[in-house]
């Protein structure tokens, strides 16, 4: 950690404004301000080698027409020191980074890059800074047409139609129900400030954006004395300071901005919003509508407030059984209860959302929750789950476990949360400690009651927005449009319609155009040299505990115990794998012998960092073979293990999953959440779905957490009554076939001393288990090649295609993996995303043969899958020289050298373990990626035409156009 004292050169153009020790977090805290400029700065230094960077703005939008969202798209797309086309896919293509992207706020828009590389991230911090301050946007009006909107006629006869990736990204968005909700709550609550409109953008309001009305946007916002710049991790400060000065903040003079996010008055009443969303033909419109009641909850500038909520959410809403949610579910309001705090913004918003539910239930939705409110403020609430809150909050906090994210950027982010609203309170939310240390003092008080009473019973500044299905709602939309767009059309003379054609020919062909050589040149990028030429090792080793296999993976994990039980699941039937997704979702939310359901949540985030279930494949990398494992897993302390261990008996020996009223809400539940994510995830979804088609272990993943899997769901949640005993009956049977002795495996992630602990415990819970009445045998799994067309009410579609090439004779090479980072942005980007207008694409080649290739938020259909042919002549007609390929090859080693936490790199250990992937295969693919040519690259369009020969198709999307393109599927039918 670099300790601050600026040489005089320095402090003449900065000021330090603060210095703090960051205790928590063992960081140093700078808050610095760039004298001529005005910039603001915040330094986080520590031992981090995974470096932060980041440049924002605050930008208010005064309109929905998704200005600063379009503005965030583009100032990526060429700058004056870097005028390349597109730099960002130049750099995710031929960067080490660990993070690297742009994201639109309701009130800011933030640039971020991470990177253990110095170099490297030195490169990346350049290209941002210019790529803001120095965009082309002044220069070539196509990146505004590209990537916001643009009229499109292809010829005099055709239709006028919209296009562009923000306009196509926001329809996608404004498709889901929960989209709209999230919106509409937002913009309710806050009618007077920037919060009342739509900074990604309505599609509505996206075309009446002018080129004009842009660059003025940005031109106001993006001056660094609106900016607010982050830097954390292990680097020379100095030198980095010293550089932004120079380099960009020298040349700039303090202006005035007035873009300080206003705070709303509070309401004297209500406020009652009604709107409507699109669902498919055959969607029911009973059961189907939206509640929500809405309160604005203090200013996040309150640091104990903007903490002591997360505790109210769990114990009121979030938790099973909370207060809230049961008494919503018990009075038949809604199938599924929702909620969250949200203190990103400037004003925290606390909602309680009833989904399947009914708008003639809105007087007692409101009257339900005025009445729990009452009870928990006039002492109902319970301590336990305001203890098991906080317990478990401060354990993640400690952790620092953001998954894939680097935790230094969600740190920056977090700074924003209250720097963005008072340039002087940078790092407030960044010390917690001694905030939970006063929360778990508060308990047996009355504090929690009285912020009951003041922000929640108290509180006029509420919305209740309630949002219904309408059927055929987006038929009517595309049909308003399609009329407006045809009206403007016979408006415009001839001379201006072939001036449009004209203008569509020149966009295409702009975004045909490969950026000059010399362009692409200036961007600055590593070489060959720069990367490590050895693979992270495997870090396992295999012991037996009486019997049992333990998979350990030794390393430091700051006093934590990661804990995997893995219980063998491939004697389980193709006809039982729904059960399995059933199964995993009752565990831990449902009663056992010795407590009740919410008694259970609560004692678990008392005494661990929380358990999860999962189901997992591992198909082997070298044989035609899998394993199949159902895994329960835990985070806990040294010295809690052994109250893991009781907890992890009670779950799997003793859950009364007979509870029929019980198993009825989790089945509502599941339902429910499973409706959003295979909408929202539809990219991925679709994928797996089309491997389904010949692949056991993506057919097993389809019928445990996919599409399948919903159907059985579904059919069971709508005859409940009928089928109540077939699944109890079926659930019963699991955990006596899955919870043996024989069939479990442990994995632990710890130090020496953990290790330990964690035998004893393992031997001793291992008794507890059941012996396992029969061997069985591995159950088949039947593939059935049928091309699907699955229609929704979204507005976009996902397009995928797969096969697989072991199958067809081909052997998987590393290479493979440079091939992902050459479509998914290059082919790919350029046909599907830049010239089609999605949002996204890409693709994936799998160790068992496994490939696909997928959309998101596609406008396009038939014309994506055709991009989808073309891949194999691409491929054999790729080049690149040396500079291109090594490009491509940084590109692929940055996926490959993603800095794991220490529960990801175990089970990285414990998935080549069942994979049957040695050190040396792993090296192997390593040395084949830095070794590889143009040639490698090329030598593997057989191998993608034996893939897509195999014609294996799946989309999910709207309904109108998978109806309009039947023919290009064996099967269509409705998603839900």
């Amino acid at each position: 950690m670099e300790e601050l004292n600026l040489k005089p050169e320095l402090l003449k153009a900065y000021d330090v404004v603060q210095e703090k020790d960051l205790t928590d977090m063992q960081s140093k805290g700078y808050l610095l301000r760039h004298k001529k400029s005005g910039a603001r700065i915040a330094v986080v230094s520590n031992d981090d080698d995974n470096k932060v960077f980041y440049v924002g703005f605050r930008t208010p939008p005064t309109d929905s027409t998704g200005v600063a969202h379009i503005v965030e798209h583009t100032v990526l797309c060429g700058s004056d020191k870097f005028p390349a086309k597109d730099p960002f896919v130049e750099l995710v293509k031929g960067s080490l980074n660990t993070f690297l992207n742009a994201m639109t706020y309701p009130d800011k828009t933030v640039y971020p890059v991470a990177s253990c590389n110095e170099k490297d991230f030195q490169n990346l911090m350049d290209v941002y800074m210019d790529a803001v301050l120095h965009p082309n946007i002044y220069k070539k009006e196509e990146i505004f047409k590209q990537e916001g909107w643009h009229y499109e006629l292809e010829d005099k006869d055709a239709p006028i139609t919209l296009n562009g990736v923000v306009y196509n990204e926001m329809k996608g968005a404004f498709s889901s129900p929960e989209g709209v909700l999230d919106r509409e709550i937002l913009n309710s609550l806050f009618p007077d400030t920037t919060y009342g409109n739509e900074s990604g953008g309505d599609p509505k309001y996206i075309p009446d954006l002018t080129y004009e009305d842009y660059l003025d946007f940005h031109r106001k916002y993006y001056h660094p004395c609106n900016s607010y710049i982050y830097l954390y991790g292990d680097m020379d400060i100095e030198e980095k300071l010293e550089w932004l000065d120079k380099e960009y903040l020298c040349h700039y003079d303090e202006i005035e901005i007035d873009s300080a996010i206003k705070e709303q008055s509070p309401f004297q009443e209500v406020h009652k919003i009604y709107k409507k969303y699109p669902v498919a033909s055959n969607d029911p419109l009973e059961d189907n509508s939206y509640l929500s009641y809405n309160m604005v909850i203090g200013t996040s500038l309150d640091k104990k407030l903007y903490q002591a909520f997360e505790i109210l959410d769990y114990a009121l809403l979030s938790a099973p059984g909370a207060p809230l949610k049961k008494a919503l579910i018990n009075a038949k309001i809604g199938k599924d209860i929702m909620g969250s705090y949200d203190n990103g913004t400037y004003q925290p918003v606390f909602s309680i959302i009833a989904k399947n539910a009914n708008r003639a239930d809105e007087e007692r939705f409101v009257q339900t929750i005025q009445s729990v409110l009452k009870e928990q403020a006039e002492g109902g609430l319970n301590k336990k789950a305001l203890a098991a809150a906080i317990n478990n909050a401060e354990f993640k906090y400690r952790e620092s476990d953001f998954g894939s994210y680097p935790k230094g950027l969600i740190y920056g982010l977090q700074i924003l949360d209250s720097w963005l609203y008072d340039d002087t309170l940078p790092f407030m939310h960044m010390e917690s400690l001694e905030t939970f240390q006063f929360l778990r003092e508060q308990v047996e008080t009355d504090y929690f009651e009285k912020l009951i009473l003041d922000y929640m019973i108290h509180n006029d500044h509420v919305s209740m927005v309630t949002i219904e299905p309408e059927r055929g709602l987006n038929a009517k939309n595309e049909e308003e449009l399609a009329n407006q767009l045809q009206a403007y059309k016979e408006s415009l003379s001839d001379a201006k319609i072939e001036n449009l054609i004209a203008e569509t020919a020149h966009l295409k062909q702009y975004q045909e155009e490969p950026s000059p050589r010399e362009d692409i040149e200036k961007i600055p990028m590593l070489k060959r040299s720069d990367m490590k030429k050895t693979a992270a090792p495997l870090q396992l080793e295999k012991s037996d505990v009486n019997g049992t296999d333990l998979l350990f993976s030794e390393m430091f994990s700051n006093g934590i115990i990661y804990l995997t039980l893995l219980f063998d699941i491939r004697n389980v039937t193709e006809k039982q794998l729904p059960y399995l997704g059933i199964l995993k979702a009752v565990l831990g939310y449902i009663d056992t012998k010795h407590y009740a359901y919410d008694d259970l949540a609560n004692e678990i985030n008392l005494e661990t960092g929380g358990m999860a279930s999962s189901i997992s494949t591992y198909a082997h990398s070298k044989e035609d073979t899998y394993e199949a494992k159902f895994e329960v897993r835990t985070k806990v302390l040294y010295d809690k293990l052994p109250k893991a261990m009781k907890l992890f008996e009670e779950i799997l020996l003793h859950s009364e999953v007979d509870d029929e009223k019980r198993l009825k809400e989790i089945l509502s539940e599941v339902r429910s959440r499973l409706q959003m994510s295979l909408a929202s995830a539809g990219n991925s979804v679709s994928a797996i779905r089309a491997m389904s088609y010949f692949s056991e272990t993506a057919r097993y993943n389809d019928l445990t957490m996919g599409i399948d899997f919903y159907h059985v769901v579904a059919e069971y949640e709508e005859h409940f009554e009928e089928k109540k005993a077939e699944l109890v009956e079926h659930l019963q049977t699991l955990i006596r076939e899955i919870f043996t002795r024989e069939g479990m495996i442990v994995s632990v992630t710890c130090d020496k001393d953990g290790m330990k602990a964690v035998k004893k415990a393992v031997a001793s819970f291992k008794e507890k288990l059941p012996k396992k009445e029969s061997e069985g045998q591995k159950a088949a799994i039947s593939c059935i090649s049928r091309n699907e067309g699955f229609m929704d009410a979204s507005k976009v579609q996902y397009v995928s295609r797969a096969g697989n090439f072991k199958k067809a004779g081909f052997a998987y090479t590393g290479a493979l993996r440079i091939l992902k980072v050459v479509l998914s942005y290059d082919y790919l980007w350029i046909n599907v995303r830049v010239k089609g207008g999605a949002y996204g694409c890409g693709s994936g080649f799998m160790r068992n043969g496994n490939a696909y290739f997928s959309s998101y938020r596609d406008p396009n259909l038939e014309k994506t899958n055709e991009v989808y042919n073309h891949i194999p002549d691409y491929i054999r007609n790729f080049t690149a020289d040396e500079r291109d390929m090594t490009k491509y090859i940084i590109g692929t080693v940055s996926e490959l050298d993603t800095p794991l936490n220490p529960y990801a790199k175990g089970m990285r250990s414990v998935s080549a373990y069942f994979c049957g992937i040695t050190d040396a295969d792993i090296q192997k693919e390593r040395d084949e990626v830095i070794t590889a040519s143009e040639k490698d690259i090329q030598k593997l369009a057989d191998l993608v035409e034996a893939v897509l020969s195999q014609k294996h198709l799946c989309v999910i999307g709207n309904e109108e156009k998978i109806t309009e393109q039947k023919s290009m599927f064996e099967e269509t039918r409705q998603l839900f």
